[in-house]
């Protein structure tokens, strides 16, 4: 039950409303989705209206993009930091459910900028679950991470493998897990938090990586502008000699994030935290071939020295998710780049950074 709702008029300055509507039946249900003009994010958003849910967006717009929120979407242009934007977007827009996925999400910057990724990852968390409590929301689905294991010793990672964060990132990401939790002991938040390595892809052309840190992205600048893309390492014990990660394509992830709001707005019951696997992985030299492949760029990387601290394989089970979040890898390494690339090529030649 939601308390204390305004029916007053938003100001321009919080909301901006677009003309699209989606074209399926509506369900009745409104989704928050923090940080929903972000790479990630937009595809939630884009799922979302496919299963015929209201999508509202809330983003800072420091690494994300107005241009990725869907026309007929509101837009709360605004930071998680200022709890007074949060409380009136939640009241003014009537959500039922929230997917947080805004922070700052660059691991190995965090280790030079702690101080500023507990700020955007922890602080920003603790005033949205304060404004979600004051305003009666009371589901939450988190982007978690599959860093918050840091370097298992085990070649498949499960919800049960013990969590060892090795990044400032990591740790705030399973520090907001454990507030979601201390939330749901405190006040009755129901809420689930989803786990998972590199995604990669793209669900439509115009929604692309943009990361500067992220391997596809930075492998096809690379060659558009004549440098030879890098393997750290080809004498590890895998197949091919190289790391073996785990890649998911981004529109896959997006339909789990929809699949558990729905679950959660259902009053069913979900695990506390959900691993979205592939449960093979690829590796680096397997993503080289398909990136030469679907590019026509031909190419040889350059094999380094091994990085220290790279485990020759880490790879996650999406078992249980598959159970209970419809979780499935629908889509090929081939699919994954080419759908990549053929965004990457659409975003033009100077792709926002």
């Amino acid at each position: 039950m939601h308390r204390g709702r305004s029916t007053g008029r938003v100001s321009e300055c919080l909301t901006r409303q677009r003309d699209l509507k989606p074209s399926v039946t509506l369900t009745g249900m409104k989704v928050l989705v923090t940080g929903g003009a972000g790479y990630i994010g937009s595809h939630v958003v884009l799922a979302l209206q496919e299963a015929g849910i209201e999508p509202v967006v809330i983003d800072d717009l420091s690494s994300g993009f107005a241009a990725f929120v869907p026309p007929g979407v509101p837009l709360v242009e605004g930071s998680l930091l200022d709890r007074g934007t949060v409380n009136r977007a939640l009241d003014y827009h009537q959500v039922d459910v929230v997917i947080h996925l805004a922070g700052f999400k660059y691991a190995g910057v965090s280790v030079s900028r702690p101080l500023h990724t507990y700020e955007q990852n922890v602080e920003t968390t603790v005033n949205l679950l304060g404004a979600m409590q004051e305003a009666g929301v009371d589901k939450m689905v988190f982007s978690s991470s599959a860093a918050t294991y840091g370097t298992p010793d085990v070649d498949e990672v499960t919800e049960q493998t013990a969590t060892s964060p090795e990044s400032p990132y990591g740790e705030t990401k399973l520090v907001g897990e454990w507030l979601m939790r201390d939330a749901g002991r405190a006040h009755g938040l129901r809420h689930t938090s989803l786990r998972y390595f590199n995604v990669v892809g793209s669900g439509v052309p115009h929604l692309y990586d943009a990361s500067p840190h992220n391997l596809f992205p930075l492998v096809f600048e690379g060659l558009l502008h004549g440098r030879t893309p890098r393997i750290n390492g080809d004498d590890y014990p895998t197949a091919d000699g190289t790391c073996v990660r785990d890649y998911v394509h981004v529109a896959d992830l997006a339909r789990s994030h929809v699949v558990a709001a729905r679950t959660l707005d259902a009053g069913e019951p979900l695990e506390r935290v959900y691993n979205l696997g592939s449960g093979q992985g690829v590796s680096v030299r397997e993503i080289m071939t398909s990136i030469r492949e679907v590019t026509g760029i031909d190419f040889e990387p350059e094999v380094q020295a091994r990085r220290a601290g790279d485990p020759p394989r880490i790879v996650a089970s999406g078992a249980l998710a598959a159970r209970d979040l419809e979780w499935q890898m629908r889509h090929s390494l081939t699919d994954m780049v080419a759908s990549a690339w053929e965004a990457r090529q659409q975003a033009g030649s100077t792709p926002a950074p």
